[in-house]
């Protein structure tokens, strides 16, 4: 991670720390922005909501609006990106930034060949493929209401594995 994103991922658990009533949009942006076709291979949210975790281990933040606010943010975005390759296709392989990683849609359609809607569930857990399989699963048609059980159910543990941890490890501490 760079001096700057840890700069700024300091300060936005900070942020949270002493805002509290700001944590479950703040983590549903997260979330959202992390399982977004583009934003996501920008923005690596996911370290950011591990320290989260932490923070409501620390806090008197409920757990269970700030981790429905991450399984709806997580959902959200991919449904996005379903529907951005849905409407799109091909082309969308051609802006930026997956214009500069050229690789990873043909390796997302590969994964989704042979894994069909448990590679859209799979997805959400392997850095590079968060990023480009629900638009893969757009570009390929898939029928929405797989898309949709693969990607709620992948995001509800999704949620649960980078907020928990950290909310029980602090648990553990304090």
């Amino acid at each position: 991670m760079s001096a700057d994103l840890a700069h700024h991922s300091a300060s936005l658990l900070a942020f949270l720390a002493q805002h509290q009533g700001w944590a479950a949009p703040v983590v549903f942006a997260l979330a959202f922005g992390e399982s977004l076709a583009f934003v996501s291979l920008l923005l690596p949210a996911t370290v950011i909501l591990l320290g989260a975790g932490g923070i409501l281990g620390a806090s008197e933040i409920p757990f269970w609006p700030v981790w429905t606010a991450a399984a709806a943010g997580a959902a959200a975005g991919d449904w996005f990106s379903y529907w951005l390759g849905y409407h799109y296709k091909d082309a969308i392989g051609r802006l930026w930034p997956l214009s500069r990683h050229p690789d990873l849609l043909p390796r997302g359609h590969a994964f989704f060949v042979k894994w069909g809607a448990l590679g859209v569930f799979l997805g959400r857990f392997f850095g590079p493929l968060r990023s480009v399989m629900p638009l893969v699963a757009g570009i390929c048609a898939m029928p929405a209401i797989p898309f949709q059980i693969a990607n709620v159910a992948s995001a509800v543990i999704w949620a649960t594995v980078v907020l928990a941890p950290g909310k029980v490890a602090v648990g553990w501490v304090l």
